[in-house]
């Protein structure tokens, strides 16, 4: 029994050094530069609006007409993320009609609705947008240029 005590001890002790020695380890380096590009505030955030894409009222019959809608949707979203506009698409699992998302890196809800409307499948109501302002990681708005970069088509 006292094996065990002893043992029990010992791990504790063991716990409480590689506890310290996190603590003690010097903070991430911060970088005012990067953080400003981001447009981060102080603690790395900032705001955003967080679009889900539903299925609308008016589906399109499969055919020429529909694969030119969705080469549009496709072309609309690499526009936005080209002009830093989309931080982040894609879809979803269709769970309660939710078919995908947006992520703007922008704070007003009326302009993130002036984007969307230039999206085919919103314009021919193939779906319909929900809109939620979102306050998030900066570093999000790095994720198309690192995205880029591991992407083999």
């Amino acid at each position: 029994m006292w094996k065990q005590t002893l043992l029990g001890a010992l791990m504790l002790c063991a716990l409480g050094q590689a506890a310290a020695q996190q603590a003690a380890a010097p903070p991430p380096q911060y970088d005012s530069v990067l953080a400003s590009s981001l447009g981060a505030d102080e603690r790395g955030m900032r705001p955003y609006v967080f679009v889900i894409l539903k299925t609308g009222p008016s589906k399109m019959p499969e055919g020429a007409e529909r694969t030119k809608m969705f080469q549009g949707h496709f072309s609309n979203m690499a526009r936005l993320a080209a002009e830093k506009k989309l931080v982040m698409a894609g879809p979803l699992d269709g769970v309660d009609g939710r078919r995908g998302i947006f992520i703007f890196a922008t704070p007003d809800i009326d302009e993130a609705k002036k984007m969307v409307a230039t999206d085919p499948v919103i314009v021919n109501g193939e779906m319909v947008a929900e809109y939620h302002k979102l306050y998030g990681s900066a570093a999000l708005m790095m994720v198309n240029d690192v995205h880029n970069k591991i992407r083999k088509k």
